[in-house]
């Protein structure tokens, strides 16, 4: 069954990635094997070359692949674009995620796109440092998505409280990027008025509100203005988002829609691919990983809109749905590998329907 798979892969993946054919046939067996063993540990995956090859070759062989090739994570980043065929300004959701081996740090700071159904890893960072990126970095990142895709391409850009700044914002204003950023509490606003106000003075006794001004050390000019908008949340915990689109309450709804690279994170790690059973630390090897990764999670996403297409997973008693979108994805790629290794083939190189996306995604 493997080889019937195996081959027509082989030819999705030549126009993309320039690599011999011993190298490609590594590439189609890593990514089918991310699938049916559901983690990236090497030992695992050589299990699933074909052949009467020694177990011990075959693991050899991957160690070459991480050690001599280089997959292009812009290469993958268009790749991946096509595959989803999203014909509309998308959601993009910034953040980190790390995980200690030994006393190695893995820190890596992501960009995905998040819609109502796909969250999936686009580009990548990875930090030679433990905590927070720094702001060269987030424009580094952004400034190669822009290169590809353009601004017209995002319809905001969310992010948590670690990726404020001044010059990271001012960044964003001066190349039209829309984005919705969380704000901490003691952060100085300067309002039109000239004053300088805390926004935990400013929501001292109402529960929610709106300002337009610039954070400190902001560009005061008109075009670099942000709105702002705040509310209470469960615990009495404040709630406070920056934006530079034109309703500030707009932005407060579309940033709770942030936690989905969350569940993103957790379908690369326990829920889909392991991805911390590695013990790659060598960042031009965990970024082809980081690539192979990212593209088992698109394929997952292809499968589900081949089992549901335009429709919805059922919820249950809760109000929860049954399963996630990959979830249903990646167990559709897992039986089909197996059995029906044509209907797997097809979610991976056939087009991607369109679909109507509403607003409220």
């Amino acid at each position: 069954m493997f080889e019937r798979l195996l081959a027509p892969l082989l030819e999705t993946l030549r126009p993309h990635f320039g690599l011999s054919k011993t190298r490609l046939e590594t590439l189609a067996v890593l990514l089918v094997g991310l699938a049916n063993c559901r983690t990236v540990n090497l030992s695992h995956l050589a299990s699933q070359f074909p052949g009467d090859a020694k177990h011990e070759s075959n693991y050899r062989r991957l160690q070459r692949f991480f050690q001599f090739v280089h997959l292009d994570g812009d290469v993958a980043a268009r790749l991946i674009m096509q595959m989803l065929n999203l014909n509309r300004p998308r959601l993009l959701a910034l953040d980190r995620t790390n995980w200690k081996l030994g006393s190695r740090d893995v820190n890596i700071l992501v960009l995905a796109i998040v819609t109502r159904r796909f969250r999936v890893p686009l580009m990548w960072t990875l930090l030679d440092h433990a905590g927070n990126s720094a702001t060269a970095q987030r424009i580094e990142l952004m400034e190669r998505y822009l290169r590809l895709f353009g601004a017209t391409s995002i319809r905001a850009l969310l992010a948590d409280r670690e990726f404020v700044g001044a010059e990271w914002m001012n960044f964003l204003n001066k190349n039209n990027v829309p984005f919705v950023i969380r704000l901490k509490e003691d952060m100085l606003i300067r309002l039109a008025d000239g004053s300088r106000r805390q926004f935990r003075t400013l929501l001292r006794k109402p529960r929610r509100g709106t300002w337009e001004g610039w954070l400190m050390g902001m560009n005061g000019s008109p075009d670099n203005q942000l709105r702002c908008a705040a509310k209470r949340i469960k615990g009495g915990e404040l709630l406070i988002v920056a934006t530079n689109l034109d309703d500030a309450g707009r932005g407060l709804n579309l940033y709770r829609k942030r936690w989905r690279i969350e569940c993103m994170f957790a379908d690369a790690k326990t829920r889909g691919f392991n991805i911390e059973d590695t013990h790659i630390t060598e960042p031009d090897k965990l970024a082809t990983l980081l690539v192979l990764v990212a593209l088992a999670v698109t394929w997952a996403y292809r499968c589900a809109t081949r089992v549901m297409g335009r429709g919805a997973i059922r919820k249950k008693g809760h109000g929860r749905r049954e399963k996630s979108w990959f979830r249903t994805g990646l167990d559709a790629l897992r039986n089909w590998i197996i059995h029906h290794p044509g209907r797997a083939l097809n979610a991976w190189a056939c087009k991607c329907p369109r679909r109507i996306i509403k607003a409220a995604e």
